[in-house]
C-alpha cells in the first residue's frame, strides 16, 4: 500500500520537517509516507478566496490515482482515538489500496475534494496550523503502526 500526504501549500518550517522527517524516517518498513505539497491558490487584496480553494483542490484532485481511498482532513470529520485510527489503518491495509491523506488550505477544501474523499477524519476542536498538521499526522500513523505491531510506543 502506498501512503501519499496530499497537502496544500509549500515550504515547511525547519523545526516541522525535520518531525516531519523522523516519522516518515520510522514508518518507512511498515507504512512508507510519500508527502505531495500543492501550491497555495492565489490569495489577497481583490482575489477571490472561493477560486483560490477551487484551484487547490484541482490540484490535490489530480495528485489522486482512480483506485486510491481518500481520507481528508476536514473539522466535521471523525474524531478518531490512536487505538481507532490503529483500526482504520487495519481496513485500509486489507483494502489492498493506494491511500491518500489530504490537507486542505487556509480556507479548507473544495466542495470537489469533499465529493471525492471516501472518508473525512477531524483531529478534533482546536484549529492548528497546516504545516504542524502533517507533524501530526505523520505521528500519528506511525503510533498506529505501532499499535497494530504490538510495540510499546502507545502507552495508553
Amino acid at each position: 500500500m502506498r501512503t501519499r500526504l496530499i497537502s496544500v501549500g509549500e515550504r515547511m518550517p525547519a523545526w516541522v520537517a525535520e518531525g516531519f522527517a523522523e516519522y516518515r524516517k520510522r514508518l518507512s518498513r511498515e507504512l512508507p509516507l510519500e508527502l505531495i505539497e500543492v501550491p497555495l491558490g492565489n490569495r489577497g487584496k481583490h482575489r477571490d478566496p472561493i477560486r483560490a480553494t477551487a484551484d487547490e483542490g484541482a490540484a490535490v484532485i489530480a495528485a489522486i490515482s482512480a483506485d486510491t481511498h481518500v481520507v481528508a482532513l476536514e473539522g466535521r470529520g471523525k474524531i478518531w482515538s490512536s487505538e481507532q485510527l490503529a483500526e482504520q489503518l487495519g481496513g485500509w491495509r486489507m483494502q489492498g489500496r493506494d491511500l491518500a491523506i489530504l490537507i486542505g488550505g487556509p480556507d479548507g477544501h473544495a466542495d470537489a475534494v469533499l465529493k471525492r474523499a471516501n472518508q473525512c477524519w477531524s483531529l478534533g476542536p482546536l484549529t492548528l496550523p497546516h504545516m504542524l498538521v502533517r507533524l501530526v499526522v505523520a505521528e500519528q500513523l506511525y503510533r498506529a503502526t505501532t499499535i497494530l505491531a504490538g510495540h510499546p510506543y502507545h502507552r495508553a
